[in-house]
């Protein structure tokens, strides 16, 4: 059986990806998940023609494989 073409907002999907990333550390939120959110999120964005950059969410911890690196806002 043939599934239908589907489809959804990219809002949608960046609103989540953000709410992921501001989440605080944990077993399951390091900073390997929020790498992968974070790539997985910028294709998306990139393909779609609606990248329009991040900022960082902690001030303080901005080192490149730091958890605070990876907590950011999409626009």
């Amino acid at each position: 059986m043939a599934r239908g073409k589907k489809t959804v907002e990219v809002k949608e999907l960046r609103d989540h990806a953000n709410k992921l990333l501001a989440m605080e550390e944990s077993d399951v939120i390091n900073t390997g998940f929020k790498s992968g959110v974070c790539a997985m999120i910028e294709k998306v964005l990139h393909l779609t023609g609606n990248y329009e950059g991040y900022s960082y969410l902690k001030d303080d911890e901005w080192g490149i494989n730091s958890f605070g690196y990876f907590s950011r806002k999409y626009y």
